[in-house]
């Protein structure tokens, strides 16, 4: 799979961000509308309050000119202020709303098996806070980035008509500006980064200790878990100080520059004008324009620091979609028939990250429509792998499985999904309502149809006795119920695609009591009755009712048992 590289720059990183909604790119030319109104209202005010304070120095009215101007010039900054804000702040809801969708779509795709994992508190930290990072970035940073490129050029032209002099000492001093902003925000990129990094690792210890609490308890360990957590959160704390650091030295050197810029200018034009050399007029207008010039370019140096923790999380946004991004399809992907179709594994080789052996080698075997195979053997030996494969969550180095006589990779793997009913060895169970998890086999079902999976999988008697019935809400991962109701909440699903032709079963009855192993293994047969099967299996019983057995050791299939 070809992957683009994180991008690394500011400017790629904005390219990107404006690529994701169609709105951005209008929105963002609002934004630059603001920017260059606010431009001209800064030039016209400076000028328009100079004619007025000179008018009152020599001791005459204020001309209606001058008033309407000075009048005019506020409300156009005024509406260029309002103007880019609004167009930001719409902005960045768009843009941040696309990126949670495409990196759940992403995540949609990618499975334990296809990229090295990351913890899911890291996960979380990302689509939730770092993701709000972004609201100082495009709020905040691209605006004034427009800010300070259309006002200092605006304003030199000004002074420049006015009194060149001026102009020509403004013109050297203004990129000192940037320059020294540039030297600091190196640092602060860097310093970005590492607080991130501990922000994220603190939000995916956290998240993961809080998961294993009851294990954490029980071991004893909680009291040391509370010693690591509070290390981890002093790295951030100490990331966070070095960043603040950086930043109130950034606004230090960039006012000190500032400042002594201004005088350069001030102190000149004073002289000229006590030497008569300068009339009273222009000698304002320089000195109310030359402020202005330098003043977006403080406010930038201050928002890119503001701002930096959010480019650092479209960086990071970006190299997870980069990882997880499929190959560009030429044209539209067949579908299934639906039908019961033969199955072939073709010397198919499976390689994972951070496995230094093929997890599946040269495997090879064939399914036939309506018959039942089951996999046994070792664990770690690629049987779960194998299951993964038929879904499509894990994609061959080598070979390739057939479908009908089609490649795999090359159908609509949503489209082929929908055509398996899956039973994994540890089903999720959602914080919905018991109803919801069971209609998850068929987003459509009726309470009717989710009623009868539920008997069918032996599923309704406890429910029912639960307080609210189906309506009762599971905590998360389906805390209150037993494992063996958990898997029998999973049996309904794959009861409720009745259209489902392939039957998918990772040991349903591992880890059971008697009874609950007895529920299960009825309920499976009933499942697993005029389909075609695949399942990991150990229990006799299941075994016993399949057509051929294929045993798995080392990811490799080494013999093929027909069941008499």
């Amino acid at each position: 799979m070809g992957r683009r590289s994180a991008p690394d720059s500011d400017r790629a990183v904005r390219g990107r961000l404006l690529a994701l909604t169609p709105r951005a790119r209008s929105l963002g030319a609002l934004v630059a509308a603001g920017a260059l109104l606010g431009a001209a209202g800064t030039v016209g005010q400076a000028l328009a309050l100079a004619r007025l304070l000179a008018e009152v120095f020599a001791g005459h009215p204020p001309s209606t000119g001058a008033l309407a101007g000075a009048a005019v010039s506020v409300v156009a900054r005024g509406a260029a202020g309002w103007l880019r804000a609004a167009a930001a702040q719409r902005a960045a809801a768009g843009l941040k709303l696309a990126l949670r969708t495409s990196l759940l779509e992403n995540a949609a795709r990618r499975s334990s098996y296809a990229a090295p994992q990351r913890r899911s508190g890291e996960v979380s930290t990302l689509l939730t806070r770092g993701l709000d990072a972004l609201d100082p970035y495009v709020v905040g940073y691209l605006p004034q980035l427009l800010v300070a490129a259309l006002v200092p050029p605006a304003v030199l032209v000004a002074t420049a008509v006015h009194d060149p002099l001026s102009a020509v000492v403004l013109l050297v001093t203004l990129p000192l500006v940037p320059v020294f902003g540039a030297l600091v925000g190196l640092h602060t990129r860097d310093a970005t980064a590492r607080q991130w990094t501990a922000l994220a690792r603190l939000g995916g210890h956290f998240h993961d200790a809080l998961r294993g609490l009851p294990t954490l308890r029980t071991f004893g360990r909680a009291g040391a878990q509370e010693g690591i957590v509070e290390h981890v959160a002093d790295d951030h704390r100490r990331a966070t100080v070095r960043t603040l650091r950086i930043t109130f030295l950034s606004t230090l050197v960039l006012d000190t520059v500032a400042t002594l810029s201004l005088a350069l200018i001030a102190v000149p034009v004073g002289l000229r004008l006590l030497g008569g050399s300068l009339d009273l007029t222009t000698a304002l207008s320089v000195l109310l324009l030359a402020p202005e010039a330098y003043l977006p370019l403080r406010v930038l140096g201050s928002q890119f620091h503001a701002a930096a923790e959010g480019t650092q999380t479209a960086r990071t946004a970006f190299a997870q979609l980069d990882e997880g991004r499929p190959e560009p399809s030429p044209r539209a992907r067949p579908r299934p028939t639906g039908a019961g179709e033969r199955i072939e594994v073709d010397h198919v080789t499976v390689r994972l990250p951070g496995r230094p052996q093929p997890v599946l080698h040269d495997v090879s075997f064939t399914v036939e429509p309506g018959e039942r195979i089951a996999l046994t053997g070792p664990s770690g030996a690629g049987k779960s792998t194998l299951l993964a494969l038929l879904l499509g969550l894990v994609r061959p180095d080598e070979g390739r499985v057939l479908i009908g006589g089609r490649d795999l990779a090359g159908l609509d793997l949503d489209a082929w999904r929908d055509t398996v009913a899956w039973v994994p060895q540890s089903p999720y169970l959602f914080d919905r309502a018991v109803s919801d998890n069971i209609r998850l086999g068929d987003p459509d079902a009726t309470d009717a149809a989710v009623e009868r999976a539920a008997r069918a999988a032996a599923a309704h008697d406890f429910v029912a006795a639960l307080p609210d019935g189906y309506a009762t809400r599971l905590g998360a991962r389906g805390t209150g119920l037993s494992a063996g109701q958990r898997r029998r909440i999973a049996l309904a699903r794959a009861f409720l695609r009745e259209h489902a032709p392939l039957v998918l079963l990772d040991e349903p009855t591992a880890g059971l009591d008697a009874d609950s192993e007895a529920a299960v293994l009825t309920a499976s047969e009933r499942l697993m009755s005029t389909r075609t099967v695949l399942l990991v299996a150990h229990r006799p019983r299941l075994l016993a009712g399949a057509d051929r057995t294929l045993v798995v050791r080392d990811g490799r299939v080494l013999v093929a048992e027909a069941v008499s």
